[in-house]
């Protein structure tokens, strides 16, 4: 049910851009519905009133987190890989070990085609944590919708970096290329 906005709203809103934006770290909603005095549920409102207005919040598996135009140049590349799920540790450790940010996950399914998760990982802290909210709620990765195939959008602050991260990837059997897809693929 659709209510009028409580005249506090737009406050509360400028303060949760502010929060956002002084973490170093994404934050919870039920941490900022806390210390907003709110619901959970009033901050999912209010988030997606202030995604609607253009701020670049986006929600990761840890929390909410503000996007913002990085000060150093970044490259960004899809990387396509192939892998089992205990192997997902592995290979977020591989690509944020070299400095790679691993912005979100997509997979192609069927019915939906694509489905894009957010994951804005930095460092094997950001990886650990992820693996342990996983763990915890036993939900199912998005790469186990389609076999273990997924993308990954990564940016790196350096161009080689992007090189090495592909290459490492092909030595451990996880990036998926052509020539791999021809000898897993019967031919008709």
């Amino acid at each position: 049910m659709y209510h009028e906005e409580n005249p506090s709203g737009g406050e509360r809103r400028q303060r949760i851009v502010a929060l956002l934006r002084s973490a170093r770290s994404p934050v919870r909603g039920t941490d900022l519905a806390a210390q907003l005095g709110v619901s959970r549920q009033v901050i999912v409102q209010d988030v997606a009133l202030l995604r609607a207005s253009g701020e670049p919040i986006v929600a990761t598996p840890r929390g909410y987190a503000l996007v913002e135009a990085s000060p150093a140049p970044r490259h960004r590349a899809v990387l396509a890989v192939r892998h089992l799920r205990a192997q997902t540790e592995d290979e977020l450790n591989l690509l944020v070990d070299l400095g790679l940010r691993v912005v979100d996950v997509l997979v192609e399914h069927p019915i939906y085609g694509e489905i894009r998760g957010s994951l804005m990982l930095d460092s094997r802290e950001d990886v650990r944590q992820f693996m342990e909210q996983l763990h915890r709620s036993g939900a199912a990765l998005l790469s186990e919708l389609t076999g273990g195939v997924h993308l990954h959008t990564v940016e790196a602050p350096r161009l080689e970096l992007l090189a090495r991260a592909q290459e490492e990837l092909r030595r451990r059997g996880y990036l998926l290329e052509e020539r791999a897809l021809s000898e897993k693929t019967p031919s008709s």
